[in-house]
């Protein structure tokens, strides 16, 4: 499976807030240093240099793991952390003796007393590389740990809705079977492709095939239904080349179903519009309301739930609201998160 950005631990690196965050950080650092015992009587001259080294080094780290990063995507995430600790200090050694060559003149510091600021910079920055490594790993196996009980989540509940969703269609199938035996085998054929896809597909597949998924879906639920729902797509070509969790749109189209068309005497419209902007791409899932506000039956609100935090994990995010009589459910994903 392609690597997707949301799972790269190196991404949140290119973040301007994380920029800025890691330049407080090392401003802080460098005016703890020059306040310490024993500078002198030249803080300011200290606080200088040290906030310029702090920051060649901050900065010059972050380079070189974007200059790394087609290499390091390809390692498993504590290999990655490793790494860039390593980096760190590496970078640590060059700028620190870069910083000696090129000042060791000007300021008139003895050699030793620049081995102190050597070794204490050393120190620093090994014991904040490891607490970072240490924190970081339990980060990352505390989201493993959360991704695979939303995993579990989902698969209990595929497991509860598929006997349901079974029984309807096999019963459409059977009277379609002598009257119309052309829809009786298209709907067989794609009753095959969404239990194909939900019981041994990948967590994460392209936008196209996603949406093919769901488009199966609601066919096999029109021919139960016929009039009383009628469909639209508002689908750009070509789609975005964007990697969305499974099994993610089609949970919006069946509540959509269940709490629009089912309870509908008159017909219900069911829309599914994708669009994109400003690094982001939505999907939206729209049905007409019932008359009536109960719904035919027990809505799926673990599904939705799921395809919520689903989403959340993976850096986007779902909302619903009543809108104009309409039931509208939209997902928001990042640009950024495609296929490599």
């Amino acid at each position: 499976m392609p690597k997707q950005a949301t799972d790269a631990p190196l991404d949140a690196l290119w973040q301007a807030p994380v920029i800025i965050r890691v330049l407080v950080a090392g401003e802080a650092l460098a005016v703890i240093l020059a306040l310490a015992p024993g500078v002198g009587d030249n803080r300011w001259v200290h606080f200088g240099l040290i906030s310029l080294m702090v920051q060649w080094i901050s900065l010059s780290t972050l380079g070189a793991l974007y200059l790394l990063r087609r290499l390091l995507v390809q390692l498993p995430p504590l290999w990655i952390a490793n790494i860039a600790l390593l980096i760190l200090v590496a970078v640590n050694v060059l700028v620190c003796t870069a910083s000696w060559l090129v000042v060791r003149d000007a300021w008139g510091a003895a050699q030793g007393d620049w081995a102190m600021v050597f070794l204490r910079f050393t120190g620093i920055v090994l014991t904040s590389g490891l607490l970072g490594l240490a924190a970081f790993q339990n980060h990352w196996r505390a989201r493993q740990l959360a991704l695979r009980a939303k995993q579990a989540e989902l698969d209990a509940l595929q497991a509860r809705i598929h006997p349901h969703f079974l029984f309807n269609t096999l019963n459409t199938g059977a009277a379609l079977v002598h009257q119309q035996p052309g829809k009786a085998e298209q709907l067989l054929l794609d009753l095959s492709d969404l239990f194909r896809a939900a019981l041994a597909g990948p967590s994460q597949v392209p936008l196209r095939m996603e949406l093919e998924l769901a488009r199966r879906y609601a066919d096999i639920e029109q021919l139960r239904f016929g009039s009383r729902m009628r469909l639209e797509w508002e689908i750009p070509d070509p789609l975005p080349e964007l990697q969305v969790p499974t099994l993610s749109i089609q949970p919006l189209v069946e509540n959509a179903i269940h709490h629009g068309v089912e309870p509908s005497t008159a017909g219900c419209l069911l829309r599914v519009a994708v669009a994109g902007d400003a690094g982001q791409v939505r999907i939206t899932v729209i049905n007409d309301l019932p008359p009536s506000s109960r719904p035919a039956r027990a809505g799926h609100g673990v599904g939705l739930r799921a395809v919520r935090e689903r989403l959340q994990g993976l850096g986007g995010s779902m909302e619903t609201r009543v809108e104009q009589e309409r039931y509208v459910a939209t997902m928001t994903l990042p640009c950024s998160f495609r296929q490599d």
